[in-house]
Parts: C-alpha cells; sequence; structure tokens
C-alpha cells in the first residue's frame, strides 16, 4: 500500500513537472509516452501524423521499458526512427499492473535519462 502511494506521489510529481516545461499538465501516461518518444526521436516538435504519433508512444514504451531490460534497442532506420527489439520476457499482468510497470518505468526514465528527482 506504501508503496502504491509512493508512486502515485512521484507520478503526480512528474506530470507538475512536466507542465512546468511544456506550459501543459499531459492527461495520461500515453500523453508521457509519446513526449518520451519525440525526445528519443530527437527531432523535435514536428507535425506528426496519427500513425506517427501511435509509433512515438510505442517508441516511448519502449525506450522505458528497455531500462528494465525488456526491450533492447536494434538500430536506427534510414529516417532516423529507433527500432526496438525483445528482451527479457515480459511478465503476465493485468491491465492495472501493465499500466503501474509502465508508471515505474517513465519515472526511472525521467530520473536516470533526464536528472530529475522525486
Amino acid at each position: 500500500m506504501k508503496r502504491d502511494l509512493d508512486l502515485d506521489r512521484k507520478w503526480l510529481k512528474l506530470r507538475e513537472e512536466l507542465k512546468i516545461v511544456i506550459g501543459k499538465k499531459p492527461s495520461d501516461l500515453n500523453g508521457i509516452l509519446f513526449l518520451i518518444g519525440v525526445q528519443e526521436l530527437g527531432k523535435g516538435q514536428l507535425n506528426f501524423s496519427k500513425e506517427e504519433k501511435q509509433d512515438l508512444i510505442h517508441l516511448g514504451i519502449c525506450k522505458v521499458l528497455s531500462l528494465s531490460g525488456y526491450y533492447k534497442l536494434d538500430g536506427i532506420d534510414q529516417d532516423g526512427w529507433p527500432h526496438w527489439k525483445a528482451g527479457e520476457n515480459l511478465p503476465n499482468l493485468n491491465l492495472m499492473e501493465q499500466e503501474k510497470l509502465l508508471k515505474i518505468n517513465t519515472i526511472d526514465y525521467f530520473e536516470q535519462e533526464i536528472g530529475l528527482t522525486f
């Protein structure tokens, strides 16, 4: 229970920090994963198509889960998009547990890769 409260506290702090940086608080996990995808793509703010936005969320998921060894960078294609391959097998989790795993790894991303502390 304390662990969940700690996660909730860190998640709220992360959203507040992102509000300062981007000017509005991301509404959900997908919004933050999208931002990570844009950061990892490294091309700045562009007008992305709907399909590219979905790809950026996927990129964000792969990046944050790579911190736990679930994905490994496989290379960069000719357009500059990173591609990932499966690493360790993901545990069999229900939807709530999947979201929790993503949130934990997202917080780890911002602590390890960006240098924020919560």
